[in-house]
């Protein structure tokens, strides 16, 4: 098997089940002996995998999201929120490909981590069906797709940017989430979608702990030091100034944010 040719095959199919696939012969692949062949130089995506499925526009054309608490509006949550895990799908997969000069245990920890987000995506698109659609049937934007290929140079800003930046902010805005759904209980599948985002949240902090783990890995690698590292990225993207208020401290620090970090980022105390 050539690995980094199926890796390839997995972030261009648009088909979860052709991914899932890909993805546990991988894992197989690497628990067996792993080796990086010489001379493999990754491309650059020009179109996300979902391209396929969805429509992909700008997050201002986006269709106003609907009130939870009807049917139509809880789809149209569900079916962002599985956009969103079918992105991270691919942005592992893409850690492992984008990167083969990273350790053996790295493309273990990210393809664990992408076989996380199938099951997520699956948790999900099973209410999505049950509510009377499907992924794809609003539109999306690809602006994870589109921050992967900016930092595709360097795994040192991957790291960063993705983990320890968006995954991040997942676990800021899932409790405001749920906090929400739970105020429409008389709809059916609202529950539902309650406990997929609470398994969500608990696995979530592992992957960031993962992002956070080999960014400090790569730092140290490097002699910098981390927290003014991390910050002085997020400078260079252009994204401080969109921190979300409501940090998440507890969940921030359990994934292994510093004090000194959340405090920059808008903590009020840590």
């Amino acid at each position: 098997m050539n690995f980094y040719a199926e890796c390839k095959r997995g972030l261009e199919s648009p088909d979860i089940e052709t991914k899932s696939e890909i993805i546990d012969t991988l894992i197989a692949h690497v628990d067996a002996g792993d080796t990086v062949p010489e001379g493999f130089v990754p491309v650059v995506f020009d179109r996300p995998s979902y391209a396929d499925i969805a429509e992909v526009v700008s997050p201002r054309d986006l269709p106003r999201r609907k009130d939870f608490g009807t049917r139509e509006g809880l789809a149209t949550l569900v079916h962002a929120i599985a956009h969103i895990e079918c992105s991270a799908i691919d942005l592992a997969l893409d850690a492992v490909y984008r990167f083969p000069q990273m350790p053996t245990a790295y493309r273990r920890d990210w393809l664990a981590v992408a076989q996380d987000e199938v099951r997520h995506f699956r948790m999900l698109h099973a209410v999505l069906e049950r509510l009377g659609h499907r992924y794809g049937d609003w539109p999306v934007h690809s602006g994870l797709f589109e921050m992967s290929m900016k930092t595709a140079g360097d795994v040192l800003d991957r790291m960063a940017v993705i983990p320890r930046y968006f995954e991040a902010g997942g676990l800021d805005v899932t409790p405001q989430i749920v906090a929400k759904l739970h105020a429409h209980q008389g709809i059916p599948d609202v529950q539902a979608v309650i406990n997929a985002l609470g398994v969500i949240e608990t696995e979530e902090i592992d992957h960031v702990r993962k992002g956070d783990h080999w960014f400090r890995w790569l730092c140290s690698a490097q002699r910098q030091e981390p927290s003014a590292t991390f910050l002085s990225i997020l400078d260079r993207y252009h994204l401080r100034s969109r921190q979300r208020p409501h940090l998440n401290i507890a969940a921030r620090k359990e994934a292994g944010f510093a004090c000194e970090e959340l405090l920059e980022l808008g903590a009020r105390e840590c």
